[in-house]
C-alpha cells in the first residue's frame, strides 16, 4: 500500500491536475478526521487576505448579535434590532468593519451562511469544520460601502442552517461586532486625489435597495436557482433623482453544482448511465436581466468550501474566498433612463446549465441628486449576444477527454442629465472560458484544468471635462486531480492534488493601480477501510501578493496536519524576487495564460 501511495503522489506532483465521476459523493463523506491535535485552546483557522487599511485611531465598536447556532436548518433566520451608532463620540466615519467571530467544538459539516441588514446582504460565508478540541475563526469585512444603510434603523437577519444530532455535534457560537472608525485625512490615498466635486465616483451610495427574498422565511434571504430553466426575480422602484446605479451580486453554489466545473457533459452521462453523477457539462454563467434585457453576466470564481474534496486541506488555512465569498459589481447606469419613470421594474437571475442549487441575491447601490428631484436619461446603445460555447469530446466507455470553451461580450452606453450636468457612461464586460477535462481509470480518476478571464471597464464622461474610468482584469483558475483506487481487502485510497488561484489588476484612470496574485496548492490523501478512515494527510501552500504602489502585503504560508510549518509576511512594498515558490507561481500563471489565449 505504501508503494501505491508513493506512486500516486509522484504522478500528481509532475503535473497540476484533479477529480472523479464520483467526486460529489466524496465531498459528502466526511469521517472523523485522524491526527487531530491535542491542546487546551481552540485551533485558530483563517483565510489568507490583506489586512483592511484602518485609521490609527481606536474605533467605536458595538456587539450587534451573540447567538449559538445549534439545530437551525429549515428555521427562520436569527433577528436583532440594529440602531445607528449615535453613541459614538464622533459621527463622521472613514471606515466601517464587520467582524464575525465564531467558535465550535465537536463534529460538523461546512455550512453556508449569510448576514443581511434591512434585506441587504453584508456577508456571505462558509463555516469552518470543527474538531473535538475546538476551533475559532474570525472574518473581518470592510462594509464602508453600506454607509447610508448603516445610518438608519434596520433589522439584522442571520441565517446559518446547522444540524445537530448524535453524529454531528458542533454548535457554532457566534459574535457579530461592528467597528466604526473616525475620519482620518488621506487614509485612502487614491480617493483623496479625486477631490469632492464628483459625487458618486469616489464615495458610497446614497441608497441601497435589497434585491433579495422578503421575510418571513424558514431559510436565507437568497434566491434559489434549481436548474437551467429556473429564473428568480424581484420587483423594485427607484427614486426619480438617481444618477448612478451599481448592482452588487452575491453568489454561492451547492449540492449537485458545488463542483460545477467538474461536471461532465450530458452525453457522457447518458452513454455511461451514470445516473448518480451530475451532468450539464462544466460551463456556468449567472445572467442578470433588467426588464428582460441582459445587463450583465458573471462567470464566478471557483470557491472551495471548508469540507471540499479533502477537509484536511483547509485546516487551518481555508480556501480562497470561502470565509468571505467574492461579490460581483455590474454597472447599470446606462440603463437608468429606462427606470427613472417612477414605475416598478424587475431584476431577474438565471444560471446557464444550472443544477440544484445556486443561492443568489443582490444589492442595488444608487447615487441620488440632492439638488434636483428628477433626473432623466437614455440608453444609447446595448449589445448582448448569447455566449459562444464549443465542446470537443472524445470518449469511450468511462474514459475520455472533453474541451469546453466559451466567450461573451456585453456593452452598454447611456447618458443621465442631472444637476452635475450630462453624464455619459459606457460599460463593457469581456469574458473568456476554457475547461479541459480528462476522465480515466474507468471513471475513478478525473483531471480538470479550468481558466476564466473576466474583464470589465467602466468609462464615465463627467461635465467640466472630468473622465472617470475603471478597469478590472481578473483570472480565475483551478487545476485539479482526484482519483480513487481499490487497494484490496476492503480498502480504498483517494488522492487529491489542487491548485486554486485568482489574479486581478485594477486601474482607476491614471490615479491608482493595484495588482493581486493569490494562489494555493494542496495535496491530500485518505485511506478508507470498510467505510472508516484509517489514514489521512492534507498539506496546503499559499502565496498572497497585493501591491498598489503605496500599500503592499505579501504572505507565503504553508500548513500540514493542523500546523503552520512556514509563514513569511511582508507589509512593505519591495522589489519582487523570482525565487522558490514565487518563481514557480509566476510560471504557473504564464501557463494559464498560454492555455486560454
Amino acid at each position: 500500500m505504501a508503494s501505491s501511495i508513493f506512486l500516486l503522489f509522484a504522478l500528481f506532483l509532475l503535473q497540476p491536475s484533479f477529480s472523479t465521476a464520483n467526486v460529489h459523493g466524496i465531498s459528502l463523506l466526511r469521517p472523523q478526521l485522524l491526527s487531530e491535535p491535542i491542546q487546551d485552546t481552540p485551533t485558530p483557522f483563517f483565510e489568507v487576505t490583506k489586512p483592511i487599511e484602518l485609521p490609527r485611531t481606536k474605533p467605536c465598536s458595538s456587539l450587534i448579535l451573540r447567538h449559538d447556532f445549534g439545530y437551525t436548518y429549515g428555521k427562520p433566520p436569527v433577528f436583532a434590532n440594529y440602531n445607528p451608532p449615535s453613541h459614538c463620540s464622533f459621527q463622521v466615519f472613514s471606515k466601517i468593519v464587520l467582524e464575525w467571530r465564531a467558535t465550535c467544538k465537536g463534529r460538523q459539516f461546512d455550512r453556508i451562511f449569510g448576514v443581511w441588514l434591512g434585506g441587504v446582504e453584508l456577508l456571505r460565508s462558509c463555516t469552518a469544520e470543527p474538531n473535538a478540541n475546538g476551533i475559532v475563526w474570525t472574518v473581518e469585512k470592510d462594509i464602508t460601502r453600506y454607509h447610508s444603510l448603516l445610518m438608519t434603523k434596520q433589522t439584522l437577519a442571520v441565517y446559518l442552517g446547522n444540524l445537530v444530532d448524535k453524529t454531528y455535534t458542533g454548535v457554532y457560537h457566534v459574535n457579530i461586532t461592528l467597528h466604526f472608525y473616525p475620519a482620518e485625512k488621506n487614509l485612502n490615498h487614491y480617493e483623496s486625489n479625486l477631490g469632492n466635486s464628483i459625487p458618486g465616483y469616489h464615495s458610497w451610495a446614497d441608497l441601497i435597495l435589497p434585491i433579495s427574498r422578503n421575510l418571513p422565511l424558514n431559510d436565507g434571504l437568497w434566491f434559489e436557482i434549481k436548474n437551467s430553466t429556473d429564473s428568480q426575480s424581484k420587483e423594485f422602484k427607484i427614486p426619480r433623482n438617481a444618477y448612478r446605479a451599481v448592482l452588487e451580486v452575491y453568489i454561492s453554489f451547492h449540492e449537485n453544482d458545488e463542483f460545477w466545473y467538474l461536471n461532465p457533459p450530458d452525453e457522457y452521462i447518458t452513454a455511461n448511465s451514470l445516473t448518480d453523477t451530475p451532468g450539464n457539462g462544466p460551463f456556468r454563467e449567472v445572467v442578470v436581466s433588467l426588464d428582460g434585457a441582459i445587463v450583465g453576466a458573471i462567470w464566478p470564481f471557483t470557491v472551495v468550501y471548508t469540507g471540499g474534496f479533502e477537509p484536511l486541506l483547509w485546516r487551518p488555512i481555508t480556501g480562497i474566498g470561502s470565509f468571505n465569498l467574492p461579490t460581483y459589481d455590474i454597472e447599470i447606469t446606462p440603463f437608468l433612463g429606462n427606470i427613472l419613470d417612477g414605475m416598478t421594474h424587475k431584476l431577474m437571475f438565471n444560471v446557464t446549465n444550472a443544477l440544484n442549487v445556486w443561492f443568489i441575491d443582490a444589492n442595488l447601490h444608487l447615487w441620488l441628486d440632492k439638488q434636483s428631484p428628477i433626473t432623466e436619461g437614455k440608453l444609447l446603445k446595448h449589445i448582448s449576444l448569447p455566449s459562444v460555447v464549443s465542446l470537443v469530446s472524445d470518449f469511450k466507455d468511462l474514459n475520455g477527454t472533453f474541451l469546453t470553451k466559451a466567450s461573451r461580450s456585453i456593452s452598454s452606453s447611456g447618458w443621465v442629465k442631472s444637476s452635475y450636468g450630462n453624464i455619459k457612461t459606457h460599460s463593457v464586460q469581456d469574458l473568456y472560458y476554457s475547461n479541459s477535462m480528462v476522465m480515466g481509470s474507468d471513471g475513478n480518476a478525473q483531471t480538470v484544468n479550468q481558466t476564466i478571464h473576466f474583464n470589465e471597464t467602466v468609462h464615465a464622461q463627467i461635465p467640466s471635462s472630468f473622465i472617470y474610468m475603471t478597469k478590472s482584469q481578473k483570472i480565475f483558475l483551478i487545476f485539479l486531480y482526484f482519483g480513487i483506487s481499490d487497494q484490496g481487502d476492503g480498502t480504498h485510497l483517494s488522492v487529491v492534488n489542487l491548485t486554486l488561484g485568482m489574479k486581478e489588476k485594477k486601474e482607476l484612470g491614471e490615479l491608482w493601480r493595484s495588482s493581486l496574485e493569490n494562489l494555493q496548492n494542496g495535496q491530500g490523501y485518505r485511506i478508507m477501510k470498510n467505510d472508516s478512515a484509517v489514514g489521512a494527510l492534507g498539506k496546503t501552500q499559499q502565496v498572497y501578493d497585493y501591491d498598489d504602489g503605496k500599500l503592499c502585503y505579501f504572505r507565503n504560508v504553508s500548513s500540514s496536519e493542523y500546523k503552520i510549518v512556514y509563514d513569511k509576511v511582508r507589509n512593505t512594498c519591495a522589489k519582487k524576487t523570482e525565487s522558490g515558490l514565487e518563481f514557480g507561481l509566476g510560471r504557473l500563471w504564464l501557463s494559464a495564460l498560454d492555455g486560454i489565449l
